[in-house]
């Protein structure tokens, strides 16, 4: 998992994951938050992709 911080850029924050800058923010709170939930998510287990599941794309009625 990479490594997050928060820098501060004139009146901006900016998230960044390793070196690479991600987001910019108007707020320090509000780019915390996003860290938090960020990693939270890549904690979570991976959901189950179906192998013939239906497609918005694939699986159109046929109009006559």
């Amino acid at each position: 998992m990479k490594k997050y911080s928060i820098v501060r850029i004139g009146s901006e924050y900016v998230v960044q994951a390793g070196d690479i800058s991600i987001l910019k923010v108007a707020s320090r709170r509000e780019a915390a938050k996003l860290v938090t939930d960020a990693a939270e998510l890549l904690q979570e287990e991976p959901v189950a992709v179906a192998e013939e599941g239906p497609s918005i794309g694939r699986d159109m009625p046929d109009v006559s």
